[in-house]
């Protein structure tokens, strides 16, 4: 299932494999990576998309770091990508949009 939705300069798109993206997920991923959006707003409207992708690893495992979780930010001039794997999906996504917060403001500085 893949799903876009444009907020304010940035455009996001949610691909979700082996993984039913539900209505509150879908909103938690849109509310996380939405507020990357505030540090990206001197670009140009719609030059800045982010690709998330947010996976189960494997159906046979219980256990362990099933969930996995990765970004592609397409800023101008290059991309920022940053991935996880967690035992909890939302923890993983947490975990991606700090490192990609930390990331833009180092491109921001150059």
């Amino acid at each position: 299932m893949i799903i876009h939705f444009i907020m304010g300069v940035m455009k996001v798109i949610i691909k979700a494999t082996n993984l039913d993206l539900t209505e509150p997920l879908k909103i938690y991923i849109e509310k996380k990576i939405g507020v990357l959006e505030k540090f990206l707003s001197a670009m140009d409207s719609g030059a800045v998309r982010a690709r998330v992708e947010v996976a189960r690893a494997t159906h046979h495992h219980k256990q362990g770091n099933v969930y996995h979780v990765d970004v592609n930010l397409d800023l101008p001039g290059g991309v920022l990508r940053a991935e996880k794997d967690d035992v909890d999906v939302r923890a993983a996504i947490d975990a991606v949009k700090d490192k990609l917060r930390r990331e833009i403001e180092k491109y921001k500085e150059k």
